[in-house]
């Protein structure tokens, strides 16, 4: 099942002659529990691409749907809503509120949403991610490895339809970034969930499922495995 699929997707900045398309026409489907990495240069669009698929921006032209909603139909409201319940965001600088303890920074979106936590499946999270220890301290008192696997947590606890990850390895040495990765790997086996990582590194873009280039604004191998 489609999760994620976009149709002639552009994003073009500033105005001829000096216009830049950062988007040039991406077409792009994501199955159900997928774990897709997309790998590109500095400049290529792959930033700009995430950014679209999480609603962060919206497209000068195409469309981005997630399960089958398209998101530049939306209204703001609409689309912080919609994001907010159906994307997950990780970032490499991790983004963790430090007045709050682990526990607390991983159901904080549920909060803030006005739902219900779901402590069965967080501390299945918890456990899964290593953080059973952890998560009463601060994040202050975290190496960056367990801070970013309290990002991935948090993440996870609203159960969204895809998990967003930008450059989740760039803060973090060798042997960290390859313990990260895993973690990626076993919640995409685990918890059945889609996953789209953006990154440089071709070596750790081989972890995921499937490998997609973006050149200049275009992918050009959709289909490499």
């Amino acid at each position: 099942m489609s999760v994620l699929k976009t149709e002639g997707l552009k994003k073009v900045y500033g105005k001829s002659p000096a216009q830049v398309k950062a988007l040039d026409g991406v077409d792009l489907e994501v199955e159900q529990g997928e774990f897709v990495a997309i790998v590109g240069t500095s400049g290529s669009g792959k930033s700009t691409l995430l950014h679209m698929l999480g609603g962060l921006d919206k497209p000068t032209e195409g469309s981005v749907l997630v399960e089958g909603k398209d998101l530049s139909a939306m209204t703001d409201e609409q689309l912080t809503i919609f994001r907010r319940r159906n994307v997950g965001f990780v970032f490499q600088n991790y983004n963790l509120v430090p007045i709050l303890n682990v526990y607390e920074n991983i159901v904080l979106p549920v909060e803030l949403d006005g739902g219900t936590v779901d402590k069965t499946f967080v501390e299945n999270i918890i456990e899964t991610l290593g953080l059973s220890e952890k998560k009463h301290q601060l994040p202050g008192h975290l190496s960056g490895g367990q801070q970013q696997r309290v990002a991935i947590a948090r993440a996870l606890a609203m159960k969204p339809s895809i998990l967003l990850a930008d450059e989740p390895t760039g803060n973090l040495d060798s042997k960290t970034s390859q313990e990260v990765l895993g973690i990626l790997k076993m919640t995409s086996t685990r918890f059945h969930q889609t996953i789209l990582m953006i990154t440089h590194n071709e070596l750790i873009a081989q972890l995921a499922d499937r490998v997609i280039r973006i050149e200049d604004g275009r992918i050009v191998l959709p289909e490499a495995r």
